[in-house]
């Protein structure tokens, strides 16, 4: 088998992509509101990635957590709306041979290390996460973490909550610093986040939601500290900044010069240095993940 039939190809972004839809909106919920009035439109946005060649969807719960739903009074549903989402997920990828990750994303703000709860606050958040998502997962990523510490939070819950019966693969995933070379966005070096997990029974790490010129130097770092499968799903943003949260008047840039095309040359780049699991985060949608299905099978 070539090493381009091992790859998985994973989907690309939801909240983006249920906005411009219209189910969704910039602040507020986010990608949790369609969950509420449209999730139709959440199924039919995973069979389209499906139909592009994904072998992998993520569940839409990046935004089914505490501090997101809270804007629109419905913390106290957070594990309902986890499990609800993670049901659409399994819905769309039955009767095929497509795998579906359950998402444990950040607790408060993405890209913000100095925002990521205490211990005592998180740990049985993800308890509680990962446990609605168990049911109907094949696997579990701990998506666009910022820092080792939350890492291992989300991480801990996640190989726990499979330990009841049946054990899915747990996978952790870091988000870069925009500049090229400088590690998590919290300014620990990859090797060190890697060692900080040593205790942890990790199935892959990736890195995502980062531009692929940051992911590119990652993977390279990532192969040099350790054995386990690697990958990567790049967003099309510009630099974060400083300060940003989802409800406040910063806004990320899109890049324009981002083609498809492009995108999928980097993907091609990321499976040379040896990523087994590619992707697309914020800004990729469906027809970007076609065209890096097609240019790496």
């Amino acid at each position: 088998m070539s090493e381009q039939n091992m790859v998985k190809i994973l989907d690309g972004g939801m909240g983006g992509e249920l906005i411009k839809r219209g189910h969704a909106q910039r602040s507020g919920l986010w990608s949790a509101q369609a969950l509420l009035d449209a999730p139709a439109a959440v199924v039919q946005l995973h069979r389209e990635y499906i139909d592009a060649g994904a072998d992998i969807i993520t569940t839409n719960t990046y935004s089914t957590v505490p501090s997101y739903l809270e804007k629109g009074g419905l913390a106290h549903r957070f594990a309902e709306l986890t499990a609800q989402a993670a049901g659409l997920a399994r819905e769309a990828a039955s009767g095929s041979d497509v795998l579906v990750a359950g998402a444990l994303p950040p607790l408060s703000e993405s890209y913000r290390p100095d925002l990521v709860p205490q211990d005592e606050v998180a740990r049985p958040l993800y308890a509680e996460l990962a446990a609605a998502l168990e049911p109907f997962v094949d696997l579990f990523f701990c998506e666009t973490m910022s820092c080792a510490r939350e890492s291992f939070n989300a991480a801990s819950a996640a190989i726990q909550a499979g330990s009841r019966g049946r054990q899915q693969p747990v996978y952790v995933s870091w988000t870069l610093d925009d500049e090229p070379g400088t590690g998590l966005r919290s300014c620990e070096s990859i090797a060190d986040a890697v060692a900080a997990l040593s205790d942890l029974e990790i199935a892959g790490f990736l890195v995502n939601c980062a531009r692929p010129e940051c992911i590119a130097i990652a993977l390279s770092d990532l192969r040099k500290v350790t054995g386990v499968p690697i990958g990567c799903y790049a967003n099309r943003m510009e630099s974060v900044p400083e300060g940003w949260t989802l409800d406040n008047e910063i806004r990320i840039a899109y890049r324009d010069d981002l083609s498809a095309a492009l995108f999928s040359q980097w993907g091609r780049r990321s499976v040379a240095a040896g990523a087994s699991i590619v992707g697309g985060c914020c800004g990729i949608g469906p027809s970007d993940i076609a065209a890096l299905s097609r240019a790496i099978r």
